[in-house]
């Protein structure tokens, strides 16, 4: 049998190995996102499926553990840095000023999806007689959790097909975060009325200050992050190192999700807001580059330990009631965000993508049911329906957020025209791809020069994106052309930065043709290359 160190160690072993083989497979052959086969392995090896088996000499790898949690402290610690992890790469590639534009249309869609899911969810139960009223924790719990969206899986999905800083993307986490306030305060109503009715007296005291922390943590929080984001990020500069500035950052956004934690939100909340901070900073590329690796390597592990959550055998009983509560929460996500985007300025597609990038529960109404369950709210009958939702939900929300992203149709009714803010490309062609990579590389070392931060986006494109303060620039070689793209109010400062990059090119040229002597200069180059280095025998 392992030792509790060799067995956590051996479990992150499995967990990372088969999720990228799970994920892998499902990318490659069935063009399904990857953070479906994620959860699906681990739904297979979770404690409640093969998990659970005691296998020769080592016992079972996942045993169930008692309790609302079935898995090891351990192993939920690394899922949750990974959550973590996760939403502060999230906020950073969140464009900041098309979230401000469009956080009055979160907010609008938020508060259609909680209340279009606390009606049905708590109906339901009603329907079925599994509450007497409106006011029966049952029904209030059931209506609770419906409300949740698991802004991770969201994220996620929009991360793969690059529209975290969309229309819809900025909307959709503007929604997730707010839903993440009400349904805090909703489930700190259902456990204070559970309590009222055992202890004899209600304690609304505690429900309102419980409310009051989320929001103002929330509004302060994100006001303290979007002002002082300069200020902290001149402070990281001075560290020099790009290992030291985004093992900082992320210590920091460590920090605010446990003061958020501490809040009475979710930790995730705290690391979106560090993120969406630092995202209009000259840094994002920076602590994107330098955490990208440990966002491979841990987040499929956040997704699969979210699916060893899942307990099948208390789904069984009630599936038929869970089915119909399931299909009801797919509905009032897609209905109470889809509707109300119609009215703040988005088109049919855009909706669509609204309500399905909303529709996804996950590992937050996982947390809620736990809550629920050890709090005395629900039995296992009603932990059950929840579960089953959040399964269906947390499978179908990535199939029909990127099945709606394959139609390039724009989300808004009147799409933006870039034309006012993005100013025409810089387009030098070269007579050979050589010299064109010669001028891209003489233009990012002018960049460095003048304190720019300067990233490649792969090692397979030649395309860089270059940031200081709010200055953006984005530069590409297309076979013989380098282009050069940035904003009206930046194109003059480009222009003159390539002319005298063009100026200096041009110099070189000149002199090289008046003062050079190539035949010599070869020949004495290739006789110096060539020559025996061996020292002369002593006599």
């Amino acid at each position: 049998m392992f030792s509790s160190e060799l067995k956590f160690i051996v479990q992150l072993g499995i967990l990372i190995v088969f999720t990228r083989i799970g994920g892998h497979w499902l990318r490659r052959w069935l063009r399904l996102p990857g953070v479906l086969g994620e959860l699906i392995v681990g739904m297979l090896i979770g404690p409640y499926a093969l998990g659970k088996i005691s296998w020769p000499w080592v016992g079972a790898m996942f045993p169930p553990l008692n309790g609302a949690m079935p898995i090891s402290t351990e192993l939920y610690a690394v899922a949750t840095f990974a959550s973590i992890v996760l939403l502060f790469l999230s906020g950073l590639e969140t464009d900041l000023s098309t979230f401000l534009r469009y956080s009055v249309a979160g907010t609008i869609v938020g508060i259609g999806g909680v209340v279009f899911s606390f009606l049905l969810g708590a109906g339901c139960a009603l329907w079925f007689g599994l509450a007497d009223s409106w006011l029966d924790p049952h029904a209030l719990f059931l209506g609770a959790v419906g409300t949740a969206t698991s802004v991770g899986i969201t994220a996620r999905i929009l991360s793969e097909h690059r529209k975290m800083d969309s229309a819809e993307g900025v909307t959709v986490m503007a929604a997730a975060v707010f839903d993440d306030v009400l349904g805090v305060i909703i489930l700190a109503i259902v456990v204070g009325t559970v309590r009222a009715e055992t202890s004899g007296g209600p304690s609304w005291q505690h429900i309102l200050w419980t409310a009051g922390k989320a929001f103002g943590f929330w509004i302060v929080a994100t006001v303290a992050g979007l002002l002082l984001a300069r200020r902290f990020s001149r402070i990281l500069k001075y560290f020099k190192t790009t290992q030291a500035i985004s093992a900082l950052a992320l210590g920091c956004a460590l920090l605010v999700a446990g003061l958020s934690e501490m809040a009475g939100l979710a930790m995730i909340i705290g690391a979106y807001i560090m993120g969406l901070s630092l995202s209009r900073t000259d840094l994002v590329q920076v602590i994107q580059r330098e955490i990208e690796g440990l966002h491979n390597i841990l987040v499929p592990v956040f997704f699969a330990t979210m699916g060893m959550l899942v307990n099948f055998a208390a789904v069984v009983p009630v599936f038929k009631i869970g089915l119909i509560y399931s299909l009801l929460a797919v509905i009032s996500k897609v209905a109470g965000c889809g509707l109300p985007a119609l009215f703040c300025g988005f088109n049919r597609h855009g909706a669509i993508r609204i309500g399905t990038g909303m529709l996804p529960r996950g590992e937050v109404a996982l947390i809620v049911a736990g809550i629920g369950l050890t709090s005395g709210a629900i039995g296992q009958d009603i932990f059950g329906i929840a579960i089953l939702m959040t399964v269906i939900t947390t499978v179908l929300g990535p199939l029909f957020l990127s099945a709606s992203f394959e139609n390039p149709a724009p989300g808004l009714r009147h799409p933006e025209d870039t034309t006012k803010t993005v100013a025409p490309p810089i387009v030098l062609p070269f007579p050979s791809a050589d010299m064109a990579d010669f001028m891209v590389s003489r233009i990012v070392t002018a960049f460095r020069n003048e304190e720019f931060y300067v990233y490649r986006l792969t090692p397979e494109e030649p395309t860089y994106h270059i940031r200081k303060d709010d200055i953006f620039f984005i530069l590409s070689r297309d076979g013989q052309e380098v282009r050069l793209t940035t904003s009206q109010r930046h194109a003059t400062m480009a222009r003159l930065l390539v002319a005298e990059e063009m100026l200096t090119l041009r110099s070189m040229l000149h002199m090289a043709t008046e003062d050079g002597d190539y035949a010599s200069f070869e020949q004495n180059f290739v006789a110096t290359l060539f020559q025996d280095s061996t020292p002369p025998p002593a006599e």
